[in-house]
């Protein structure tokens, strides 16, 4: 049973850091716009899937419960709309907006869908 478990694990570390070892093989990457341009790779969705979404998701959970606690203080300081936007709105745009693997959100930002 010992022996099964490590082919078990080794093969799983084999099949998930194979989308990882393209990634880093690619000689289209640029690192300091890995989106300008083109569509993501399949490692860039995997790893957003992966890391950056729930990673997000956190933040953005833990920003809204950090912005409730902060709320009395925002308001005293006048600067409600702020801390919402750096708190809550910043890691849910994260979340929410963006297309899986990339780096910016899509479009401005803005919720408003335009009258056409």
């Amino acid at each position: 049973m010992p022996a099964f478990k490590s082919v078990l694990a080794a093969t799983l570390v084999i099949a998930l850091s194979q989308p990882f070892a393209s990634f880093a093989a690619s000689d289209d990457y640029d690192i300091l716009a890995p989106t300008s341009g083109r569509d993501p790779t399949a490692a860039e969705m995997v790893a957003d899937t992966l890391v950056a979404r729930p990673l997000y998701a956190v933040a953005t959970v833990a920003g809204t419960a950090i912005f409730l606690v902060s709320l009395p203080f925002s308001a005293i300081g006048g600067n409600i709309e702020r801390s919402a936007d750096e708190l809550m709105i910043g890691p849910a745009q994260g979340l929410l907006t963006r297309c899986l693997g990339c780096i910016e959100p899509l479009g401005d930002g803005n919720f408003e869908r335009s009258a056409e």
